[in-house]
């Protein structure tokens, strides 16, 4: 009897390790070999997205970084799990000004594909995207295609620690082709960690208008090796295409 037990016990314990992974399971976004963008939103421009591959750390050219962002807010104002959902709901109202993330109507979820539309350094427009690789009530992870300016994830949490909770975006990244890479050393780093430093502080602002909250960032190059096989990444270069797309624009003016 007792033996029956046992086995009971751990069947029971295995049913629930499988439903388990299943609820996981729901929070990845499935397999996909070329992205595909199912509705453009108005005022977006999809360029770089379209049947592009995801391109993760592994396929990018340049060194490899690990960026940390972090803004500190009284645990009391909102909770971890309430700052996340804040943070998916109105993802695109926390970006700088001039820099656009047209998600999906469905929002947040994973397997959904999002435009980005960016100002560089000299007014350059640069159209690319993002896929929706992670999401969850604790944290959400982006992953970029092929011909981003980094190849890579970002990961944007919280977690409560003690009184505090404490707004977190990461980014595991290499520049994607040489010309990003000279575009990261000649000041692109700089303008990416303000970039996610105003994020958060625009994040924190909604929560907490009362004060400006400090930002603290930690950056820690973890290979300091550039991947040579990966210089042909230039053929999918969004700089490039974007800046073709620009120029374009009053033969394609003339032609409407």
């Amino acid at each position: 009897m007792a033996e029956l037990d046992d086995r009971t016990v751990k069947n029971v314990e295995n049913v629930e390790k499988q439903q388990a992974a299943a609820r996981d399971a729901t929070h990845w976004a499935k397999a996909v070999s070329r992205l595909r963008v199912s509705e453009v939103p108005e005022g977006a421009i999809n360029l770089n997205v379209t049947g592009k591959r995801l391109a993760g750390p592994v396929q990018g050219f340049g060194k490899m970084w690990q960026k940390t962002y972090q803004a500190r807010l009284p645990r009391a104002t909102m909770s971890a799990v309430d700052l996340v959902a804040t943070w998916k709901q109105r993802f695109p109202d926390f970006w700088p000004e001039g820099n656009n993330f047209y998600g999906p109507l469905t929002g947040i979820a994973p397997g959904e594909v999002a435009l980005l539309n960016m100002t560089l350094p000299g007014r350059m427009k640069l159209s690319t995207g993002v896929m929706v690789l992670y999401a969850d009530e604790e944290s959400f992870t982006l992953m970029t295609p092929q011909g981003h300016m980094f190849a890579g994830w970002i990961t944007f949490s919280a977690t409560e620690v003690e009184d505090e909770t404490v707004a977190q975006a990461q980014v595991l990244m290499r520049a994607s082709d040489p010309i990003f890479e000279m575009g990261l050393m000649l000041g692109g780093h700089k303008q990416e960690d303000q970039f996610w430093v105003q994020t958060l502080r625009n994040l924190a602002g909604q929560i907490e208008p009362a004060r400006e909250v400090d930002v603290d960032v930690q950056v820690v190059c973890v290979d300091k090796r550039r991947q040579w096989s990966r210089w042909t990444n230039v053929w999918h270069s969004s700089a490039i295409r974007s800046a073709v797309y620009m120029l374009g624009a009053p033969v394609r003016g003339r032609r409407g």
